[in-house]
Formats: structure tokens, sequence, C-alpha cells
């Protein structure tokens, strides 16, 4: 097929109909015009540079010695921090307040913002080891805490997730998003970076959960495959546009357990200590202590088989 020719392609029809499509018909570029992204490949090497500074003895370099770690992790710092702020510049372009902001005074605010992030990285580092030890003491199958580290989807989400976290709250969203949906894409564990998740989080399995962007979740909570912690329905102005904000999905007190396929919408609080079963379909808030199954709620009895898991392991 080597010799066949533009021509017999068809490609200049192709192509002029392709830039109809594009500037006419189904435009998707940003009404401004811009045209730096953030990049793909630059965000993947960010969060395991990220990573690696985190837990450079299982994520860093393999020759790593007591006297030289630190040099490591300083040295990875330095350049992923740097990668960090140029993808934050990008992504602030996005925002409307920065949409005219003189090029001079986007890198200043990225720099700041990557600061700011890198500050933050012994108390996201702190989080990430309750999540590990939670699934070590959550999971009978759990060998050691380098096997989690390694081997856990739940726990490669939270690392994106926790990182995520603190790039929205400190007003990069788009970048935020980016890094949740790439591990999103490995994993199958779809968390918005918006939604707020207190320490020790284990997420059993993992593949289908989705945890929605005003989810509230506290400490020493535990989620299997499958559950959705949703929206219920989507408020709408006047002219039936979609509300951006509102506080929609559950709020979860610390020390529940949510079995596998468990669906619970809505601004809905599930109280300290419950329990909901697998496959249970959930609308409205429950005290805590409760234990709940499909067809049943027995409000104030925590379940004696927390210790009990889906039977996979």
């Amino acid at each position: 097929m080597s010799n066949v020719s533009p021509n017999q392609w068809g490609l200049e029809q192709i192509v002029a109909d392709l830039r109809a499509s594009r500037e006419q018909l189904h435009r998707t570029r940003h009404p401004l015009g811009i045209r730096e992204l953030p990049s793909r490949e630059a965000v993947i090497n960010i969060v395991a540079g990220l990573r690696a500074a985190l837990f450079p003895t299982h994520w860093g370099a393999p020759d790593l010695t007591d006297e030289s770690v630190d040099y490591y992790v300083g040295h990875t710092l330095e350049s992923t921090l740097r990668l960090l702020a140029e993808q934050i510049r990008r992504a602030l372009r996005f925002l409307p307040e920065h949409a005219q902001t003189p090029d001079a005074d986007l890198n200043a605010r990225a720099f700041e913002v990557a600061r700011e992030f890198g500050t933050q990285l012994p108390a996201i580092r702190a989080l990430l080891v309750s999540d590990i030890q939670a699934a070590y003491t959550g999971d009978p199958a759990a060998q050691h805490i380098t096997e989690i580290l390694l081997c856990y989807p739940g726990v490669w989400a939270m690392t994106h997730h926790r990182l995520a976290h603190a790039l929205h709250r400190l007003g990069v969203p788009l970048l935020a998003r980016f890094i949740n949906e790439i591990a999103h894409s490995a994993t199958g564990i779809d968390i918005h970076p918006g939604a707020q998740i207190d320490s020790s989080f284990f997420i059993d399995h993992g593949t289908g959960v989705v945890i929605g962007e005003t989810a509230i979740i506290g400490k020493n909570v535990r989620v299997y495959q499958a559950v959705t912690l949703g929206a219920k329905s989507f408020a709408a102005d006047i002219d039936g546009a979609l509300i951006k904000g509102n506080a929609r999905h559950p709020i979860v007190e610390d020390d529940v357990v949510i079995y596998a396929g468990a669906t619970i919408l809505g601004r809905v609080t599930i109280g300290r200590g419950s329990v909901i079963g697998g496959n249970v379909w959930l609308t409205h808030s429950v005290p805590p202590g409760s234990s709940v199954s499909q067809g049943k709620v027995r409000e104030g009895e925590r379940s004696r088989e927390r210790g009990n898991d889906d039977g996979a392991r």
C-alpha cells in the first residue's frame, strides 16, 4: 500500500470536512482560544516523582542508603516541583480569573502554588501511611506493608487522590482532575479530587468504586468494590443548566464499613460505626451504629461481622 497517493485516499476532502467540524459545526476549542494544555505525560512523570519522594525505598532508586536518601529526595523534589509549576501555570490559564493574567504574574502564581504544595507533602505522606496501615489491618490476605504499597489499587488511587485533593484546595482543579483521572484509568476507582477523605481510608479490591465531588468521609472508613457515593439529583437554574458545586454527595462518618455493590445517593449521612451491606440502595440518612442490609435497617446495632469480607480473599 506504500504506492497509494494522498489523492486516492480523498484526503483533501477529509481534511476540509474536519476543518469545518472544528471551526464551524462542532467546536470544542476553549472560548479564549487557549492552545497550551497540561500534558498527560508530564503529569504522569510528576506523580511518579512525588511518589518516589514520598516513599523513596519503594518507588525511588534501588540502591539508596541512609546517607544518600535525603539527597535523592531533595533532588527528585526539586526537578518534580519545577515540572509541577509549569503544569500549574498551564492549568491556571483555564480559570476565568486568570484568563487575562499577564504571563509573568501567572508564572509567579504557579510557583507559589507549587511551593505551598511542596510544604504539604509531609502531611500527605502521613495520611497515606494511615491508609496503608488501614489496609494491612483490615485485609487478612495482606502479608506486609510493602505488598500493600506496591500492589493494592486502592492505595494507588489514594496516592493520586491525596495529591490531587491538595492541588484542588490550592485552586488548580483542572490539574487535580487530570491526576485522579490517570488513577481512574489504571484502577477503575473514580474519586473526584474535591472529595474530602480523612485518615485510615481503605478501598478493598477497588474496581468500580465511585466517590463524588462533595462527598465527605471520616476516619477509619472501609469500602469494597463497586461502591458508589453519588448524587441523587442535580439542581438546575431557570434555563435548565446544571448548578455547579452544590453539596449533593453523602457524608460518611468515622468507623463505617460499606460492602460491595452498595449505592448511597444524595446529601445523606451515614452515622458513625454503621455497616452498610452489599448491594444496598440507600437514599436516606441512618443514625450511628446502624446495620443496613437489603430490605432491613437495624438502628443502633453495630454488626459483629465487621471482620467478614466478601469471601474473595
